[in-house]
């Protein structure tokens, strides 16, 4: 989902055409290279790129019948063109014109171009088109005005450095990003705003976070055979803070007879931190001298949501317990599976779900059933069931 190059044209007929705007992406230019191997079209300049897309158009030479373009077997249904330039065909030129301005662009193609793959697999076209009208929105407002329009002009190679890096579209609402960009541009230089804060908010100040918890698990049922359990976690957090480089500090408290936190890794972002809490490894045994707290962690937060900190936790149980039963006849198989939350975790779930996937067996044809609790749903590539427990009292259930 990348692009290889795009421009702004214009057409004036008794003028002849010019170009307004160009950005290439070298690195995708590269990759272009790789992917499509001995059918790579290389971009050709500027001005033979627009002659030869004026002419593809029909904007150029429109009185004489050339067969690849006027032929009858060619119906165009769409935005996406072939412009036949020197080293060949360069497919797939997603093109339009709209109030004398051309807006077009060339998506990477992630495999070879003969024999031309469906659009509907090249993941770059509507992402190149959807930033092609977003650039039409923010220039066509301007386009009776020369001065104004030129210099929108002059700033979209700025605000594509954020809509577009890289070559990859991020955002489309190339709009949206000029406050922006005019908020990076009027920050005093006495403020000293790190390379991870992009740009600046302004409103009413607020910090989300969130914490995922993640807890991998094997359970054997035999005494003989150690039962072994991991669980690790992530702090995400979202500030909206004014300032260039605002100062946050957020603070992890454990809940009682919670478990230490252990091998925390602290993003960038982060300007100091407790020496005991880095040292501490779920390599060594819990004892009374390993950090539990509190956690705390000042930074200066970037612009968008980001991982704040990523941890592991010695639990000294796994919160639920299960075994199942898997009997194969024939063309069927017979599953059980019994869940138990253990007795020390507190069952405060708002939901909880169950998938078991049936891996390089093929669609599951026929699907009988009977739970003691929730309601069991088949995917729609009927290669996975989902059991939808949410939350029961005792959560004891069993699935045959």
């Amino acid at each position: 989902m990348a692009l290889r190059a795009l421009w702004v044209l214009r057409h004036d007929p008794r003028a002849g055409g010019a170009v307004l705007f160009s950005r290439r992406y070298p690195t995708v230019e590269t990759r272009a290279e790789a992917f499509n191997g001995s059918t790579h079209v290389a971009i050709p300049s500027d001005n033979d790129f627009l002659k030869a897309l004026l002419f593809e158009l029909r904007l150029t030479d429109d009185q004489s019948f050339v067969e690849h373009r006027d032929t009858c077997t060619r119906i165009d249904h769409s935005s996406v063109r072939s412009v036949r330039v020197e080293g060949g065909d360069l497919w797939p030129v997603v093109a339009f014109q709209k109030s004398g301005l051309i807006y077009a662009c060339l998506p990477l193609v992630e495999e070879t171009l003969e024999p031309r793959p469906p659009l509907l697999t090249i993941r770059g076209l509507s992402q190149g088109l959807a930033l092609l009208f977003g650039i039409l929105d923010y220039i066509s407002p301007s386009r009776k005005n020369e001065a104004e329009m030129s210099a929108k002009i002059g700033q979209l190679r700025n605000l594509l450095i954020q809509a577009c890096p890289l070559g990859t579209p991020l955002n489309t609402n190339i709009s949206s990003l000029n406050s922006s960009f005019d908020d990076i541009q009027v920050i005093p230089t006495d403020e000293k705003q790190p390379v991870w804060r992009s740009n600046t908010y302004k409103g009413k100040p607020q910090v989300n976070v969130s914490i995922t918890e993640k807890v991998k698990c094997m359970q054997y049922d035999k005494r003989d055979v150690v039962d072994m359990w991991q669980v690790y976690g992530v702090v995400n957090c979202k500030c909206d803070i004014e300032g260039a480089a605002p100062n946050v500090t957020l603070t992890l408290n454990l809940p009682t007879n919670g478990s230490p936190l252990q091998d925390i890794l602290v993003h960038h972002c982060v300007t100091s931190v407790d020496p005991a809490m880095l040292m501490s490894s779920s390599v060594d045994p819990l004892d009374d001298s390993v950090y539990s707290g509190p956690y705390k962690f000042p930074f200066i937060p970037p612009s968008d949501s980001f991982n704040l900190c990523y941890y592991t936790s010695q639990v000294p149980v796994p919160p639920i317990l299960g075994c199942y039963q898997l009997i194969e006849e024939g063309s069927q198989l017979k599953l059980t599976v019994n869940l138990k939350l253990h007795e020390s975790i507190k069952n405060s779930f708002e939901y909880c779900e169950a998938r078991i996937p049936f891996f390089n067996r093929g669609p599951i044809a026929h699907l009988e059933y009977k739970v003691s609790y929730g309601q069991l749903d088949l995917s729609r590539e009927k290669s996975l069931l989902v059991w939808i427990i949410d939350a029961v009292s005792g959560f004891r259930t069993e699935v045959p």
